[in-house]
């Protein structure tokens, strides 16, 4: 009998685990590249993004390995700030793996296409190689990658408008050490039901919190993105967090400020707002 007892249980516990892992949340991790491109130089850039990546992580978002991908530039210019950044974003990081080796096997196909063109010398002598066109284009010294993860990661149902090309606002800020979990509590706590509310009422397509997954970075610990189908829905965002602030007593919004000034360095908080010129996630027609 007790056999039998501690086999249902363990059966029971097996379901539980399983359950519990199918509900999980995804915290996919994204890979970004940031270029500065040369003056007068953005078409031949984009082109070489539709010719050589494109195709790429298309059939890698067919097959299910990119979850979303696209290509983005700053709404304000800034001196010595990249000037388009191209991410994609998987599951994992196998799925990193994936979508790098395809990548290598898409130059070298290139590549060698090109050296048998019959584009001639300049064919020979590397000139019409994947990477002696980017470096036409773009001003390679100052490329930057970073790889990060969304500790959060919450999108509206169904796919996205057919052609939307979604504006992003990213909030970046610094934990002080040994407050990242502190953070994390109290973004979950008086921030993440503000953007809840705004995805469900479509405002918001998406949003996320995240972090370097590979830390490269010591200007920011964490930083928090949403992303939506007009600037106009931007307004929308702020006035929903000034409407949910301004519902509490002033003393409960003195609490949160000072809370959140415990675990964040307000001096090192940034923004930036990008603007997509392509964009692709899974089930968009």
């Amino acid at each position: 009998m007790n056999k039998r007892i501690l086999l249902c249980l363990a059966l029971v516990l097996t379901s539980c685990l399983r359950a519990a892992a199918q509900d999980a949340k995804m915290q996919p991790l994204t890979f970004w590249y940031e270029y500065t491109v040369n003056p007068g130089k953005e078409a031949q850039f984009l082109e070489l993004v539709k010719t050589v990546g494109a195709p790429v992580r298309e059939k890698m978002l067919a097959d299910g390995v990119v979850l979303a991908w696209g290509v983005e530039v700053p709404l304000l210019r800034m001196p010595g700030a990249a000037t388009h950044v191209i991410w994609y974003s998987v599951a994992d990081w196998g799925g990193i793996e994936k979508v790098d080796n395809a990548m290598h096997a898409q130059i070298a196909k290139l590549d060698e296409e090109a050296m048998k063109s019959g584009t001639g010398k300049k064919a020979s002598a590397g000139g019409a190689t994947v990477t002696a066109r980017m470096m036409e284009a773009a001003d390679v010294s100052k490329t930057r990658d970073y790889l990060t993860r969304d500790l959060v990661f919450v999108h509206g149902s169904g796919a996205p408008p057919a052609g939307v090309l979604p504006y992003t606002r990213f909030n970046y800020l610094k934990a002080r050490p040994g407050k990242g979990s502190d953070l994390r509590k109290l973004w979950e706590k008086y921030n993440k039901p503000v953007l809840d509310k705004l995805v469900a009422d479509g405002v918001v397509l998406a949003y996320g919190l995240a972090v370097e997954d590979v830390r490269t970075d010591g200007d920011f610990t964490h930083f928090v993105w949403y992303a939506t189908k007009d600037l106009a829905s931007m307004e929308k965002v702020r006035s929903a967090y000034a409407a949910d602030r301004e519902k509490r007593s002033q003393e409960e919004q003195d609490v949160i400020s000072a809370e959140f000034l415990k675990v964040v360095d307000p001096e090192a908080s940034r923004s930036e707002v990008t603007r997509s010129i392509m964009f692709h996630v899974g089930g968009m027609k």
